[in-house]
């Protein structure tokens, strides 16, 4: 009796230990390195991903390094992600094509974004451009669809990869103006971008903080936004719906935090917290509001119920146009 009384006052001893423990390495987290897992280079996620990585290291005192896995819409590096130790050292920051799209596009996909990662905070938010080697003749978006029509099947149009945003809208335009056009798949944003200011492919859509430095740079031409208004960093730039097609309005492009599922809740709500407070800075908030995102920052528990509907929301999108992964 006396030895169960023993194993049972160890066993308290012990459970009040842990609860000891867990905040105080929450509240020392993190003590070595930190890497955080994105897309390409020079995709929204990305350019997003840099600048709270810079801030969240200076905030902790340990290097938080990006490392660039967006192959195959981002899924590649999600994979990873899924995969790695739940202890706080790997983080996520990854876009809805592999959150929300991919679910929907790919039967064999390696990963379940509910099951398989810890939801931390929505990030950012970002409309889409559609924009132009400014060799192209169309003025505007009327004409551009004009042109469009009177070359079914011929034009092309520069994408992320198959299933991102870009390719979405893309496709959504293509039922929505009643143009045919033929997706040309790129390995991230910031390969599509390059690819119309080169004028190797002429068109394609590309989010805010990709597109809008080489708009406003002269390198490529905008004919309009998929936002439901103008953006106040390009205020001469209408709205899809003001240019051709009234209620016309794609999904907002948007990134988020992420930690491998089982990482310790006491870690997740550290980041987390700290997060926030970053994309809340006004500098933090002056710096993406100016490449054309707005943060949005918030808590694990509003995080998952967005992706959930963003995931539903999207496949009816997918099933409209009729896309599939390629």
């Amino acid at each position: 009796m006396r030895a169960l009384e023993w194993i049972a006052a160890g066993s308290l001893f012990i459970a009040g230990l842990v609860i000891l423990i867990a905040p105080a390495s929450a509240q020392n987290y993190p003590t070595k390195p930190v890497r955080m897992i994105t897309g390409n280079p020079g995709s929204m996620s990305d350019i997003v991903t840099r600048q709270v990585a810079q801030r969240l290291s200076e905030r902790w005192g340990q290097p938080v390094v990006v490392e660039n896995h967006g192959g195959a819409g981002l899924t590649v590096g999600t994979g990873l992600a899924a995969r790695s130790t739940p202890d706080g050292y790997t983080l996520l920051l990854a876009d809805r094509t592999s959150i929300a799209v991919a679910p929907n596009l790919h039967r064999d996909l390696s990963y379940d974004p509910l099951r398989d990662l810890a939801p931390i905070s929505l990030v950012a938010l970002a409309a889409q451009l559609l924009v132009a080697h400014p060799s192209f003749p169309a003025a505007n978006l009327s004409e551009f669809i004009v042109y469009a029509k009177q070359r079914p099947g011929a034009l092309e149009y520069a994408s992320a990869g198959p299933g991102t945003a870009t390719h979405i809208t893309g496709e959504f335009l293509k039922q929505a103006a009643g143009i045919d056009m033929l997706a040309i798949h790129y390995k991230g944003g910031g390969a599509a971008m390059i690819a119309i200011m080169s004028g190797e492919v002429k068109v394609g859509f590309n989010p805010m903080p990709v597109a809008l430095p080489h708009v406003k740079a002269g390198k490529v031409k905008a004919y309009a936004i998929t936002s439901t208004k103008r953006s106040s960093e390009a205020p001469d730039i209408p709205t899809i719906a003001e240019a051709r097609l009234p209620g016309f309005e794609s999904d907002y492009y948007w990134v988020g935090m992420f930690a491998p599922a089982r990482t310790p809740a006491p870690i997740v709500g550290k980041v987390n917290r700290d997060l926030v407070e970053i994309l809340r800075a006004p500098a933090m908030r002056t710096a993406l509001l100016a490449q054309g995102a707005e943060p949005a920052p918030g808590t694990p528990e509003e995080f998952t119920p967005f992706i959930r509907s963003e995931t539903a929301k999207l496949k009816k999108l997918i099933e409209l146009t009729g896309m599939r992964a390629d």
